[in-house]
């Protein structure tokens, strides 16, 4: 049966009708491509800011990309790299945000808000640590690793010697104590595990290594301790009354002295047997008050 043309007409339109909502895309709050947005730059931005302010990282993240995608030479681009992070870590995608932070320093070594991004690279090192310190209570000590730690102290002292004048230097200064004192308590708990288990050498050498890096902190006086340990039991008496004459000197109220000032070496051992968790528990490994970047200024003058 043939059509005459103003039916086909009318069924043509029909069908289009019927199949035009299988091939519309679906238009959401995070995926408004109106026109409008496509030009402009600084409706992106904004549009990123409310994201963010209001705890979507999520959705942020998302803007912010799409922003330094389609404008990557434009007066938001840098300005959105530096949020990109922050947005990163408060999402607790760690390795994005650490990856976003050290790209930000190749590409803007030289930019005025650059130490922010050193900062955020302690802080996301300092967090990536979480996960294996909720570890530590259940592994052997001779496992521990302070890899994080380590190099969250490496990216604060960074920050403190480049730019000692920044208004994250002074958190980060306090950061890098706390850190000391962590580390130095990593050493001497593997010195003591070595002690446990017949190795005095490397015992002695973790116990040497924290009195000449960590003199500082308070652990030395353990590392004194098991120093005059492990040189006694491998038979070296002048160096054992070398290094108790100094721990006795310098740490008179030391725990392990007794009544008569003797070292008592078994309470020593049994006085390093504190949790890691009481050893640092310094808030340094608590999710932190992240501060956000400085934001861009407008030429408008409107408050960004």
């Amino acid at each position: 049966m043939s059509l005459d043309r103003p039916t086909l007409l009318a069924v043509t339109i029909a069908l289009l009708a019927t199949s035009g909502c299988a091939w519309m895309p679906f238009i959401g709050d995070d995926d408004e491509f109106d026109d409008e947005e496509e030009t402009s730059e600084q409706l992106l931005y904004r549009r990123a800011q409310s994201g963010l302010s209001a705890g979507n990282y999520t959705q942020g993240i998302t803007r912010l990309q799409r922003l330094e995608a389609r404008f990557p030479f434009g007066r938001y681009a840098e300005q959105a790299q530096l949020e990109l992070i922050y947005a990163q870590h408060m999402a607790r995608d760690l390795d994005a945000a650490k990856d976003a932070a050290e790209r930000f320093i190749r590409l803007h070594p030289q930019h005025a808000n650059v130490d922010y991004a050193y900062y955020m690279r302690g802080l996301t090192a300092l967090a990536r640590d979480r996960a294996a310190f909720a570890r530590f209570m259940t592994t052997d000590i001779s496992r521990r690793d302070v890899t994080h730690l380590q190099q969250a102290f490496s990216d604060f002292n960074q920050l403190v010697t480049r730019f000692p004048s920044s208004e994250y230097a002074r958190d980060a200064r306090q950061r890098m104590v706390f850190l000391r004192n962590a580390l130095a308590e990593a050493e001497v708990n593997v010195a003591t595990f070595y002690i446990g288990r017949g190795a005095n050498v490397a015992a002695a050498n973790r116990a040497r290594y924290v009195i000449e890096n960590y003199a500082q902190t308070p652990a030395v006086a353990d590392a004194l301790a098991v120093l005059v340990e492990a040189n006694w039991k491998l038979g070296l008496a002048d160096a054992a009354e070398d290094a108790l004459s100094v721990l006795a000197l310098n740490f008179p109220d030391y725990h392990g002295f007794d009544e008569d000032g003797q070292l008592v070496l078994k309470n020593v051992i049994e006085n390093r047997q504190r949790s890691w968790l009481n050893m640092v528990s310094f808030g340094l490994l608590d999710r932190p008050e992240v501060p956000p970047p400085l934001k861009f200024p407008r030429d408008d003058g409107e408050a960004s």
